[in-house]
């Protein structure tokens, strides 16, 4: 750790205290700040845990555990409260002393090391490349990256990987779509399918297709629909089945394979190309990076599927029924039994997914993050069921599921669909409030629960906006600094080092070293809970610390001393605002 913090530091010394009334005992202190300030700035239930095993009242051992306490430490006040409790109240020159500690430290200031390296994969995103991402896309984008930047700031090895599926049926579709509107162009009226995918998007493919490939792909509407089902013209009541339309659409795919050959895998790789091309510009763009884009296709070319389903069936966990080759999930708690292998010999998505899962495991990470979209919760059973039954170690995977973002303007709500192309993509509402705004938005509550997303309120420059709310805090401490650096010819950060911080005993200025003081806990709290909402709160919390003390106080005052004080405490402030938005993917502008 980069600095401590007074959380370890009570806790070490309730735990030497623990070590001399109860020597052996195994229980861990834990800490918790009281909900009302006058109980002390931390509480423990230890002694009411130690109660039965000593056979004594817990308030009596409470009793003893605060006469064991160091008396040179930070610990100014321990109270015996309620039934056993313990409440302890810090110095105020411990306190204050975080100041110091994270100007020292700087950004590293509630960073950690690992006693020994922990190897973590975040797998995020991993949108079918069939269109440009959208706005739901975005959220489990600026979750993920987040989540990464917390993982490494807690001292993990962290891997960002992006799982590409560029096999089976939505690219094929994607394919066939492009190369109905390439046929389009040339004149070949063949009518395009209703679920084909219809965005825009597939005429600019289509269009950068013919630009380099010429009449290559022309086919005539006779070779394209001959042998097709076709679709039964739609009457007033009596519209084509979804049953009807799906097969239409496997029969156009059948065709497109059949009339161009090995000329379909150029097709099939022109959309995926431009589209994973697409998204990884609009990401990094947008502050996210991966470390790896892993191809579901290269399990298929290596055999690794083949490999995972002999796995599955050596240890006696897959049956035939039908034709088709079944994996007894229902044994794993899943509600049902899943298809590996369909009867015709394909292997099914769950096939690929478990083996890819036993890949990353065969990697060597210690664990394991998938972010799956919320509508994926009923997939959490089968993986981890496949992985059990494969003799992997499913206690290493994490699933952190994100719900869907809604986005609202002008107080109406925006719907999408990508496959008719009525949606709002990730660059759109990224060109609409920005990158700062987008990553803060998404990230404000916590990932499994919904999320409305105000555009209005994301674009406004007021303190309603949080994200303008948190950028001018840190922009304000840069004017204060501007305005003393430039209105005196002594004025050095180096002066700040021998402030004399015991001047710092305002209501509003001890609020804020408090709030500094929290900051280590509250990093470590989002990475072990996973929930990078609580640092957006913590953010938006110190903010507010620090509007409240610059409205209170003027910090540029006559006495030197009390100057450089107060300088220095703004300056740790402005420290942490900005290490908690880099974490979350936020500038920290000087000037707005």
């Amino acid at each position: 750790m980069a600095a401590s913090d007074l959380k370890s530091t009570c806790t070490a010394a309730l735990a030497q205290a623990l070590a001399r009334v109860a020597p052996g005992c195994t229980i861990a202190v834990q800490l918790e700040r009281p909900k009302q300030r006058g109980h002390g700035d931390f509480a423990s239930n230890v002694a009411m845990q130690l109660a039965k095993q000593l056979g004594r009242a817990p308030r009596e051992i409470a009793a003893q555990l605060i006469a064991e306490l160091p008396t040179d430490g930070a610990i100014e006040r321990a109270e015996v409260a309620g039934p056993g409790f313990i409440n302890l109240t810090v110095s105020r020159q411990a306190r204050r002393a975080v100041v110091a500690a994270v100007r020292a430290a700087g950004e590293r200031f509630g960073t950690r090391t690992q006693p020994q390296p922990v190897r973590v994969q975040v797998e995020f995103v991993s949108a079918n490349p069939t269109g440009p991402l959208h706005v739901g896309h975005g959220r489990g984008a600026a979750y993920g990256a987040s989540l990464a930047n917390v993982l490494e700031a807690v001292g993990c090895t962290v891997s960002r990987e992006y799982y590409v599926n560029d096999a089976g049926r939505q690219m094929d579709i994607l394919a066939v779509s492009t190369w109905l509107r390439y046929l389009e162009r040339a004149g070949t009226c063949v009518e395009f399918p209703p679920n084909g995918y219809q965005g825009d998007y597939v005429r600019e493919m289509a269009a950068a297709l013919a630009a380099r490939y010429g009449e290559r792909f022309v086919r005539s509407a006779e070779q394209v629909l001959a042998g097709t089902p076709g679709l039964p013209e739609a009457t007033r009541d009596d519209a084509p089945s979804n049953e009807q339309r799906e097969r239409h659409l496997d029969a156009l795919i059948a065709r497109a394979r059949a009339l161009l050959g090995d000329d379909y895998r150029i097709v099939h790789r022109h959309a995926l190309d431009t589209q994973l091309a697409d998204g990884r510009d609009d990401l990094t763009e947008f502050g996210v990076v991966f470390d790896n884009w892993y191809s579901e296709q290269s399990l298929f070319d290596s055999g690794a599927i083949a490999r995972a389903v002999e796995r599955l069936q050596e240890a006696g966990h897959l049956y035939r029924q039908d034709g088709a080759l079944w994996f007894r999930s229902t044994a794993f708690g899943d509600e049902k039994d899943r298809v590996v292998q369909r009867d015709n010999g394909a292997y099914t998505y769950f096939a690929s997914d478990i083996a890819y899962h036993l890949d990353k495991f065969d990697r060597g990470f210690d664990r394991v993050i998938d972010v799956w979209g919320a509508d994926h919760h009923g997939y959490i059973p089968r993986v981890n069921g496949a992985l059990r039954a494969a003799g992997a170690p499913a206690q290493r995977l994490t699933i952190a599921l994100v719900q869907f973002a809604v986005l609202y303007r002008s107080g109406e709500k925006v719907s999408m669909s990508t496959r008719s192309g009525q949606f709002v993509t990730l660059r759109e509402l990224r060109s609409e409030v920005g990158n700062d705004a987008a990553r803060f938005f998404y990230v404000l509550r916590k990932s499994d629960q919904h999320l409305d997303f105000d555009l209005d309120l994301a674009k406004s420059r007021s303190n309603e906006n949080p994200v303008y709310y948190i950028q001018y805090a840190h922009a304000r401490i840069c004017s204060v600094f501007s305005e003393w650096q430039n209105g005196s010819a002594d004025a050095s950060p180096a002066l700040l080092d021998a402030a004399d911080l015991s001047l710092l005993d305002g209501a509003h200025e001890l609020a804020l070293v408090d709030r500094l003081q929290a900051w280590p806990e509250t990093l470590a709290a989002a990475a072990a809970d996973l929930s990078v909402h609580g640092i957006a709160f913590y953010l938006k919390d110190l903010a507010g610390e620090l509007h409240s003390y610059y409205n209170a106080e003027k910090v540029l005052v006559e006495d030197r001393a009390l100057r450089l004080a107060r300088l220095a405490l703004l300056d740790a402030v402005r420290t942490v605002l900005a290490s908690a938005l880099r974490l979350l993917g936020v500038s920290a502008p000087a000037r707005m």
